[in-house]
């Protein structure tokens, strides 16, 4: 009964790993298409600019 018991958890394990690497991806994507924008590029240009000027 407590082998059946750990074999059942064991694709619990598996599966938040699967869901948290789906999370990871789609973020990562979302995060990818706004920092290639033109309005943040823009922003981030001006901000190493000052910092490189300082």
């Amino acid at each position: 009964m407590r082998r059946l018991r750990l074999l059942g958890e064991a694709g619990m394990t598996t599966a938040e790993y699967a869901v948290g690497t789906v999370a990871a991806v789609a973020f990562a994507g979302i995060l990818l298409k706004v920092v290639t924008s033109p309005a943040v590029q823009t922003a981030l240009t001006a901000i190493i600019t000052k910092a490189l000027r300082s």
